[in-house]
């Protein structure tokens, strides 16, 4: 499939999800231009918050794939991936992003994630769910156990 069908069917997911009672978001990952998994948005049916297009489509590629490292891979989204969402894309190692509505469609849809994206770009006491740092030097035990382990699987 070329890049226009993989964006098309990723749109089409997301208006199945919208006659479903989900939100209006589809996404497919597909490797060399092949379908290796596609998804809706079902926060609302499945009462999950990280229940993303995005977050779903890459939950079922790397088990499909059998791996977290989805490397060699391109995402169609329906519209630009939320911050957590692009977070989750650059963990799973995509290669590339394509998306159709961007975060002003989706803001004048009623979906703020804009407003996230302005949050990060504060000083974490700044923003309006502040943030502070609380037992650092106990939790930085972890990481010594980290970096000292001989056996880990970096991802």
């Amino acid at each position: 499939m070329d890049n226009k069908e993989l964006m098309m069917r990723a749109i089409a997911l997301s208006e199945e999800s919208v006659r479903r009672g989900g939100g209006p978001f589809g996404a497919v990952i597909a490797k060399d231009g092949e379908i290796v998994a596609e998804a809706s948005n079902s926060v609302t049916p499945s009462r999950d918050p990280t229940a993303h297009a995005e977050v779903n489509a890459i939950r079922k590629a790397a088990a499909r794939l059998g791996t977290y490292d989805l490397s060699g891979c391109v995402i169609f989204t329906s519209c630009e991936p939320c911050p957590m969402c692009l977070g989750a894309i650059y963990w799973a190692h995509i290669d590339r992003v394509y998306y159709a509505n961007d975060r002003k469609d989706a803001a004048e849809a009623g979906f703020d994630d804009d407003f996230i994206y302005k949050e990060l770009a504060l000083p974490p006491a700044e923003r309006h769910k502040p943030s502070a740092i609380l037992l650092p030097n106990e939790a930085k035990r972890a990481f010594r156990m980290w970096k000292e382990k001989d056996d880990k699987r970096e991802y």
